[in-house]
């Protein structure tokens, strides 16, 4: 299997499928690369080269104690896109992915990006503060990282209720859906999967956003109940200078993996990256 090391030695599983301009995607938490697997296959068949990677702590990357912050995700990011000289990279990021994506441009700017892609994403902030008061409180997390430390086999099963929406009149998500999101969130280290909720809940990335000088696409459903689309499409699309926001009625947090929002979304996510 394909890694790179980083600077501190950690190893970053990543996959390349296709040839032409490359489309660089970025999963959520508590996932990996795997997630993204329908929509990096549909770009590698349809002239793009394809590559998604396995963030430090998750999947098939190492599990380093340190570095689990969105600074080093985006460096990590940096890192790979630079060892495989990749230019005119479009970079589309899932939820804290999005948040990788965000703190890339804002530390490493849009030399080597051509457009950019925030779906269900974390920005600006997710955390509820007298200037965000759209934001969630502080005790949400909380329970999220109680839930990692003490049973998170159980909490993980549970989250994919939500996450996908099959607690919604109508869900179409299957049970072999939600096994897999199970499975994928059993590969996360405790250590990274802990520390990565306060980096997706605290990071501030309102100025980030603002060096965005890209054409961006940012999409989110109006029923994601991790990521309230208040707080972050609404707001993030009015900061990003060419910012396209999208709104998908009824669909979840994890809408690009389930029915009917998935065929919905790939098919915009191939047409703006051909547009």
């Amino acid at each position: 299997m394909p890694f790179i090391s980083m600077k501190d030695d950690t190893e970053i599983y990543y996959k390349d499928w296709g040839t032409g301009q490359p489309v660089v995607f970025s999963h959520g938490w508590p996932l990996n690369a795997d997630a993204w697997d329908p929509q990096v296959r549909m770009m590698a068949e349809n002239g793009f080269r394809a590559i998604a990677h396995d963030r430090r702590g998750h999947g098939r990357s190492g599990q380093p104690w340190d570095g689990n912050d969105l600074d080093t995700y985006a460096d990590d990011l940096a890192q790979l896109i630079e060892a495989l000289d990749l230019r005119d990279v479009i970079l589309v990021g899932h939820s804290t992915g999005g948040g990788e994506v965000t703190r890339y441009i804002g530390r490493h700017g849009t030399g080597r990006v051509a457009k950019a892609v925030l779906l269900s994403a974390i920005p600006p902030l997710m955390l509820k503060t007298e200037a965000n008061p759209e934001g969630l409180p502080l005790e949400v997390f909380d329970e999220i990282r109680k839930g990692v430390a003490t049973d998170r086999s159980q909490f993980y099963e549970d989250l994919s209720v939500p996450f996908y929406g099959a607690n919604r009149p109508g869900s179409q998500v299957s049970q072999g859906t939600r096994d897999a999101f199970w499975l994928w969130c059993l590969q996360v280290g405790i250590k990274g999967s802990y520390d990565c909720v306060k980096a997706f809940s605290e990071t501030d990335l309102t100025e980030d956003l603002k060096r965005f000088d890209i054409p961006t696409l940012i999409a989110h459903g109006d029923d994601d109940q991790i990521v309230p689309i208040v707080a972050a499409a609404e707001k993030s699309s009015k900061i990003v200078k060419d910012a396209t926001l999208k709104v998908y009625p009824g669909a979840p947090h994890g809408l690009s993996m389930v029915a009917p929002f998935k065929d919905v979304f790939d098919a915009d996510l191939l047409a703006f990256a051909r547009g």
